[in-house]
């Protein structure tokens, strides 16, 4: 009993069952073979029309298919052929095709296909051919987003990639770059590890470079085995070189790679990275890129720029209306001269400096012209196209042409306005610091500058020296607002507005100079071989400027001996000056002639003299005081409202109101406009 009950005997079938079951096994086994030999004549061309919607749908464009389009169902590993395939280019490129491909191949596993999984064995590509193009307003051919920010691309893995005979060429108008190329991806290629390469020559702004791509053999790729590759890019004397990995093959989204660069100016790299950089002297730096999706970043970023030393982390994130720059950067040691080749400065030129053959030929130029501003223009188009914040920090600086010793500056550039703020240069004692900001949002750029030297010392900015000891000490202080408008340094001071103040609060200068000044000769040669001293109350020269040109009405130097007065200007245009000063004696002496000293010439160069048989009778110091200083008590708020209570500037402006000056007081100090 317990035997049948484990193992029942089946139920017989009828007759009229058995034969209902051959029955349905016949119609099966008709259907099938019916399906096969359908499959087998049936001429999947038809498939041609809906195949090209659907890829024409996907793409945002026509897309056809002229040959013939076959396909082998009957296998584990099914595989079809494209024939013929052609991609247009959008409606604003014109009629010629973006590409086309002369046969595409294609095989994947069965079984994975039935659970929706896409597991490509091979993907062949013959002669493929494509026109990529970069028009003037930044759109671009192979944009297949309509409008719509698309993540990187990220195919499925494909075992077996064959790239047969192709070609590329590309046209950027605004890099204005132009490229023609070879691709070929095989088993090999002639070299060991080597099954992949992307060849070509082309021209950027007129000038050949050339490009080379390659990695190894794409066969037996699996997702979790890094695709090493290898870059060459040469660009005149601009080189880039990289070994990395693609860790997920065939994900385009996430790549590394150790790479190294260098050339005779970083903004030259704009037509290769997409990202606008400032002018620089000859460099070299090196750097581990890597890119997450929308995310490229440059960790322990090191080398040179000009003569000075360069570190940090810089990442660029696309996928917006502009990309934005984050740069963390520092310089143990600063070369000055390198730095002033961001504003378009000419660097030191002779033994020991680096500059390009081009940088060398504009300091030449300056040099003979005996100019500071440079005339090379500010490309705002580079402003505009990307956003930034970037701080910068320089632990020490040498080759400067007043003392500074560490510097720093954080960046911001937002669709064409760069705020720099704060800007900070550090003194031996005392800093210079406030803000830049450069508009370049409008037709000409408009450039406005607050700067403020604070607790500085006169000995350092003055670095005389006679008889063993400083020619003068004591504080300084000073400050410039100005703001000018164009698209090159020269251009931007040349036709500056604003004011610039300087003002010695007290010190000390040798009594010898202090005579000379006042061109009391005899005595002050007398004093050259003393060591004395003699009191500096105050020192003030402030220039009003407008449309470049620096006045001083009243520029004076309170001594014990001798107080000097004058005028005189600064053209920033032609980057020359004409200063007169003249001295009064605060006592009567019986020989002694006062002449005017003129200091004339280019800024570089000015040359110092006295205009002879132009005598000016003694005395009168506390009356020169009167009729030159009435403005003092609004100059020193400018500069620091704590100085208008000066013991010495203070006790000076209370000097000129007792003799009579028409000195008028301020109540409230004035300020900048944030």
């Amino acid at each position: 009993m317990r035997e049948r009950l484990a193992h029942p005997t089946p139920p017989k079938l009828t007759p009229k069952a058995k034969k209902a079951l051959g029955w349905t096994g016949a119609v099966l086994a008709i259907i099938a073979i019916a399906v096969a030999i359908l499959i087998a004549v049936w001429d999947w061309n038809w498939f041609r029309g809906p195949l090209e919607r659907a890829a024409s749908a996907r793409l945002h464009r026509q897309v056809t298919i002229a040959g013939d389009l076959n396909v082998n169902l009957w296998s584990w590993r099914p595989s079809a052929t494209v024939d013929g395939i052609s991609i247009a280019n959008p409606a604003w490129a014109g009629r010629d095709k973006m590409g086309s491909i002369d046969r595409l191949t294609i095989r994947v596993r069965l079984v994975p296909l039935l659970w929706g999984k896409l597991d490509t064995r091979v993907l062949a590509v013959d002669r493929p051919n494509f026109r990529l193009l970069a028009d003037a307003q930044g759109r671009k051919n192979w944009d297949f987003s309509d409008g719509k920010v698309q993540p990187p691309a990220d195919f499925p893995p494909i075992q077996h990639f064959v790239i047969r005979d192709g070609r590329l060429s590309y046209l950027d108008a605004q890099r204005d770059v132009r490229f023609q190329g070879t691709i070929n991806a095989r088993e090999s290629l002639g070299e060991k590890n080597r099954g992949f390469e992307l060849l070509g020559r082309g021209t950027i702004n007129g000038a050949p470079f050339r490009a080379e791509v390659t990695g190894g053999p794409l066969l037996n790729i699996e997702r979790t085995q890094p695709y090493p590759f290898d870059v060459d890019l040469r660009a005149g004397d601009t080189y880039i070189t990289a070994r990395g990995a693609v860790p997920k093959p065939f994900d385009l989204g996430a790549f590394h790679m150790n790479a190294t660069m260098r050339g005779p100016d970083m903004a030259a790299l704009f037509p290769l990275i997409g990202v606008a950089l400032p002018n620089t002297p000859p460099y070299s730096l090196r750097g581990r890129l890597e890119r997450k999706g929308f995310l490229w970043k440059v960790d322990n970023l090191s080398g040179r720029v000009g003569d000075s030393d360069l570190s940090g982390d810089v990442s660029v994130t696309t996928g917006r209306a502009r990309p934005f720059l984050k740069a963390a950067l520092q310089s143990r040691s600063l070369d000055f001269d390198d730095l002033g080749a961001i504003f378009g400065a000419a660097p030191k030129v002779g033994p020991g400096e680096t500059a390009s053959p081009e940088q060398v030929a504009i300091a030449r130029t300056m040099a003979a012209q005996q100019r500071i501003f440079s005339d090379a223009p500010l490309d705002v188009t580079r402003m505009r196209a990307m956003d930034a914040d970037v701080t910068y920090r320089a632990i020490s600086i040498r080759d400067t042409p007043i003392k500074l010793s560490a510097a720093s500056v954080h960046v911001k550039l937002d669709n064409g306005l760069l705020r720099a703020d704060p800007v900070r240069f550090d003194l031996p004692q005392g800093r210079i610091e406030g803000q830049v900001a450069l508009n370049a949002r409008g037709a000409v750029p408009a450039t406005d500058l607050d700067l403020r030297l604070s607790n500085a010392r006169l000995e350092w900015l003055v670095p005389m020296a006679f008889q063993g000891g400083p020619v003068v000490n004591g504080g300084l202080v000073g400050r410039a607002r100005l703001s000018g408008t164009g698209d090159t340094l020269h251009k931007t001071f040349g036709g500056a507005n604003g004011q610039v103040t300087v003002v010695a609060p007290g010190g000390e200068i040798r009594e010898s100079i202090a005579e000379l000044m006042g061109v009391n000769v005899i005595k002050g040669l007398g004093l050259l071989k003393k060591k004395d001293t003699t009191e500096l109350r105050c020192a003030v020269a402030s220039f009003k400027t407008a449309n470049g040109v620096m006045t001083a009405d009243s520029i004076v130097l309170d001594t014990g001996p001798v107080v000097v007065t004058g005028r005189g200007l600064i053209d920033l245009g032609t980057e020359r000056m004409d200063f007169r000063l003249r001295g009064h004696d605060k006592t009567f002496r019986l020989v002694r002639v006062l002449l005017p000293v003129t200091m004339k010439g280019p800024l570089t160069a000015p040359k110092l003299g006295v205009e002879p048989g132009s005598a000016i009778a003694q005395g009168g110091g506390a009356v020169a005081l009167g009729a030159l200083l009435s403005p003092l008590a609004a100059v020193l708020p400018f500069i620091d409202p704590g100085l208008a209570k000066d013991a010495n500037c203070g006790g000076l402006v209370a000097a000129a109101k007792a003799a009579g000056a028409p000195v008028r007081t301020v109540s409230k100090p004035l300020t900048a406009k944030r």
